[in-house]
């Protein structure tokens, strides 16, 4: 397992998870993004930390952590649109499901296993730098290692009326998480069209459902 990915995950991996979840608890009206991300960030990490069969690989716990804790807090189809760039506008409505549906799973079989390896890391979340009306902000924090000096970690932010601040984007060690799939999905897309890329996708996930969470997180 990469460093990337192990901090990926302690950033609640990603914001890569996910646009809503039915019956989840709803985000405090005037919560601060800042607030939120600290708050939901500590939360998957405790929970990661104490539970014995996530630091196992158990993958239906780790599954319903993602689930309950991360996914009703990332805006996954603005990530999927940023990262499949100008050739989102040409997509169907169904190829944008498809592609969405396709990324996240990836991403969770990616990232998910990075889980159960977080020990002893901690997030420390630098001032807010936003004015009280702006609707897209960046959260700064840092993860603070046992040995080394502690790696910067931003979140991009977004407000919405109806929903309120949510993550879509990851800056680990100076690199967002979309640009690092951009070129990915670029390639993809000129082979073989959206439907291609999401055929690729399709047949990754498959390979990685079949493999321990662990095992898919190296």
């Amino acid at each position: 397992m990469t460093l990337i990915k192990k901090l990926i995950a302690m950033a609640t991996v990603a914001l890569a998870f996910g646009a809503s979840h039915a019956g989840a608890a709803p985000t405090p009206a005037n919560e601060a993004p800042d607030a939120l991300v600290k708050r939901i960030s500590q939360d998957v990490i405790e929970t990661a930390k104490a539970d014995k069969a996530i630091q196992a690989g158990d993958q239906k716990r780790v599954m319903e952590l993602v689930e309950s804790k991360i996914l009703p807090y990332v805006d996954f189809q603005r990530m999927t649109a940023l990262a499949s760039g100008r050739f989102w506008r040409d997509a169907t409505p169904e190829q944008k499901q498809q592609l969405s549906t396709e990324f996240r799973t990836l991403l969770i079989f990616t990232y998910s296993g990075a889980l159960s390896q977080i020990k002893n890391e901690t997030l420390e979340f630098k001032p807010l730098r936003a004015d009280p009306t702006d609707t897209e902000v960046e959260v700064r924090s840092q993860v603070n290692v046992a040995r080394g000096e502690p790696i910067l970690l931003n979140y991009r932010v977004a407000k919405s009326p109806a929903n309120g601040w949510k993550i879509y984007d990851i800056n680990v060690l100076g690199a967002w998480l979309v640009e690092t799939y951009k070129g990915t999905f670029a390639s993809e897309i000129g082979k073989g069209g959206i439907d291609g890329l999401i055929k690729a996708l399709s047949e990754k996930n498959k390979k990685l459902a079949n493999k321990p969470l662990k095992a898919a997180a190296k």
